[in-house]
């Protein structure tokens, strides 16, 4: 009975993998889908959609899956997927927008309904004047002595901070990160810049700058962050920015 019982806890353990990584899979590629769409389909020039396939290459995503994804998007044909955003507010009050990417708004809407049940679902506009909307780039080198101010000036960038491996995993614990903001035009040349002068740029896209932070304890983010994570796992949501120190 119990090595029955064993069994089927393996079975579990490995749907629940099996499931995760479908569901990863399927996000890189609506976003291999959507970069290649805002950027074109050469990833030379369009460091949003190099960043995407590299991601895709290290999920073990086939060669075969990254050049149809890239293909459906050059022919103009994305899947008929729907840019449709959420705002409200997570537990404790914590301003949130979620993007999500959709084949299917009549499914994905309910869904997203159902999961700010723990926090408050608002209407659209409800809260996007507590951000602001500006060209977000994240790029690292190998660590060295750098003024990341003197930097951005060079980049293009309005305005830049540094950025470690526990704010963005896809940089290095020993890089030097940085996040540069700037305006939504100046996107690609200021990636353009800090790929050809050392850097490697790890996300390069609008994204939504929080005006101000929310400040919580331990079990306040504990909570928070399982809102989150919950939203995050849905297979439709693209992004999502937080209000949140």
């Amino acid at each position: 009975m119990c090595l029955a019982m064993g069994r089927q806890w393996l079975h579990s353990k490995k749907a629940v993998a099996s499931k995760k990584k479908a569901q990863a899979t399927g996000k890189l590629v609506r976003e291999i889908v959507v970069a290649a769409k805002l950027g074109g389909v050469d990833p030379d020039m369009n460091p949003r959609l190099a960043q995407a396939c590299e991601k895709a290459r290290k999920a073990s995503v086939s060669k075969d899956t990254i050049d149809r994804a890239c293909k459906k998007a050059a022919g103009g044909d994305d899947g008929s997927l729907d840019s449709l955003f959420f705002e409200g507010y997570a537990p404790h009050k914590v301003p949130v927008i979620v993007e999500t990417m959709t084949d299917n708004p009549n499914r994905t809407a309910p869904e997203i309904r159902v999961l700010f049940r723990k926090g408050q679902l608002g209407a659209p506009g409800s809260n996007k004047f507590l951000f602001d909307l500006v060209g977000m780039v994240e790029a690292f080198r190998d660590s060295e002595e750098l003024d990341l101010e003197e930097v951005a000036i060079e980049a293009g960038a309005n305005e830049v901070e540094p950025l470690d491996s526990n704010q963005n995993d896809d940089i290095p614990e020993d890089a030097l990160g940085a996040r540069f903001l700037c305006e939504r035009s100046d996107i690609h040349t200021v990636s353009k810049w800090l790929a050809g002068n050392g850097w490697k740029v790890v996300t390069s896209e609008p994204g939504y700058v929080p005006k101000n932070l929310c400040e919580l304890d331990d079990d306040q983010l504990e909570e928070v962050g399982e809102f989150l994570d919950a939203l995050d796992e849905h297979d439709d949501v693209h992004r999502i920015w937080a209000a949140l120190k």
